[in-house]
């Protein structure tokens, strides 16, 4: 199913990790706590977002979603890679899972997807995908699917699991899943596809003065965005131009953005009214660090 290309708030899923870990490389205010949580919450909720995006790995954030109460939003959430051995694996996931919506305080999951999807080659990756599809069978998420990073990845894993719900990186640097046509194979399957990384972490709204000397070796492209940016009109934001490039993939269902403050929160949802645009092919990487935050301590 191909969604609409505009932007609008209902293409929005709000990232919680935010809400349970001091995430992404522009945050500067740490932790968002749970008075600004629940005014997110319902902010974003009166905007008409419908979707959050959430994960066991993400802290405290289940816990604190549970507490707040999201029965009005569509959750999406994740199972953590396997870490010790368990005697019943897909036991272990169900009961994750089960886990999961105990502390949500909601009945069942929008989308579920595993967090560490390497998982499925690993000696347990058979148990893995049949947890999963018990849980959706037994009515306890309505799809299942993976979290990735590449369309190498992917390739890998898409005969491991019935694939129902994707998430992806995508942003103006990185469109290795468009150019590679992924997204237009998963469209065709059936699949719903969300999109995180749409600001890179923070790393695309940074001004360019405060961008870490880590990113050294990528500034040549970086400098390029902020030349992009400058040559637009005055009223196009950073925030606005991540969001319209992003929404102009017409396969992409959600896409997933976090904020660390409410003020965050209205600046995105304000921008969120602006057409969609792509930008110019000249900002594509290579495939490198820059466009894989998990390789970022590396550089």
């Amino acid at each position: 199913m191909r969604f609409p290309i505009h932007i609008g708030t209902e293409r929005l899923a709000l990232g919680t990790v935010q809400f349970g870990l001091p995430y992404g490389v522009a945050n500067t205010q740490g932790q968002v706590n749970p008075e600004q949580a629940a005014a997110m919450l319902g902010s974003a909720r009166a905007a008409g977002i419908d979707t959050l995006d959430t994960a066991i790995a993400y802290g405290e954030a289940e816990m604190l979603l549970g507490r707040i109460g999201v029965t009005e939003f569509r959750l999406i959430s994740k199972i953590p890679a396997l870490r010790e051995p368990v005697s019943a694996v897909d036991d272990w996931v169900v009961a994750q899972v089960e886990a999961s919506l105990a502390r949500l305080q909601v009945p069942r999951l929008g989308g579920l997807m595993l967090h560490a999807p390497d998982d499925l080659l690993g000696p347990h990756g058979s148990a893995i995908a049949r947890g999963l599809q018990r849980a959706r069978d037994a009515g306890l998420t309505e799809r299942i699917g993976l979290s990735v990073y590449s369309p190498e990845q992917l390739a890998t894993l898409s005969d491991r699991l019935p694939l129902e719900i994707v998430q992806i990186p995508a942003n103006v640097f990185d469109r290795r899943f468009a150019e590679t046509g992924w997204l237009d194979r998963l469209t065709a399957n059936g699949v719903e596809v969300h999109a995180r990384s749409v600001f890179l972490q923070g790393l695309l709204l940074m001004p360019s003065e405060r961008i870490p000397s880590k990113f050294a070796p990528y500034r040549p492209l970086i400098d390029r965005w902020h030349t992009w940016l400058a040559s637009e009109t005055s009223s196009t934001s950073p925030v606005q131009a991540c969001l319209s490039h992003v929404a102009s993939y017409e396969d992409i269902a959600r896409l997933v953005i976090g904020a660390d403050s409410f003020e965050q929160l209205q600046v995105i949802i304000a921008a969120a009214a602006a057409a969609p645009k792509r930008a110019p092919a000249s900002l594509a990487s290579p495939v490198s660090p820059l466009i894989n935050p998990a390789q970022w301590n590396t550089l």
